[in-house]
């Protein structure tokens, strides 16, 4: 149910005592009103009436200190340092992030690899823009005028044969 106004109020005197017939009066008024909490309040008095049915149950005296006993160990237990339970849980945690780590730093460097690639191709396209490109006639011959253009050595019985 939810908290609203002087049902919540209601609610809680339930809890602690029996209701007055002035408090009977205000909670029937306020069922007339809003139907729809109806069979919320008779699930909360039924829930009510068994608790009420249940034995009490017999507390020990030095029941406060056992349970603050309880919570210290407890505490003392969660901040102690356990190797082995550390090495159980941080072994896992480490190699995830290494593999993680790793796995980033190889996918950064296929990145920087591939800006590498194309700023070298965008480079040789610039370089080749403006140069025309020879046709596949000229192409054919040339190993010919590769053999051409060297330099040859001068043939000393041809030259004296000259002159």
């Amino acid at each position: 149910m939810k908290d609203n106004g002087p049902i919540s109020r209601l609610r809680e005197s339930g809890w602690r005592r029996k209701l007055t017939g002035a408090e009977q009066a205000e909670l029937d008024a306020w069922l007339a009103a809003n139907p729809g909490t109806r069979a919320d309040w008779e699930r909360e008095s039924a829930l009510q009436t068994a608790l009420e049915r249940l034995p009490e149950t017999p507390v020990p005296s030095n029941f406060t200190a056992r349970v603050m006993q309880a919570i210290e160990r407890e505490e003392g237990r969660a901040r102690a340092w356990n190797w082995s339970w550390n090495w159980h849980v941080l072994v896992p945690r480490v190699a995830i992030a290494t593999a993680v780590v790793m796995l980033a730093g190889l996918t950064f460097h296929q990145y920087s690899l591939r800006n590498q690639r194309v700023a070298l191709v965008k480079s040789l396209a610039l370089a080749t823009a403006g140069q025309p490109v020879p046709s596949p006639e000229a192409l054919e011959n040339l190993d010919a005028i590769r053999r051409m253009s060297r330099p040859q050595h001068a043939d000393d019985e041809l030259l004296a044969l000259m002159q």
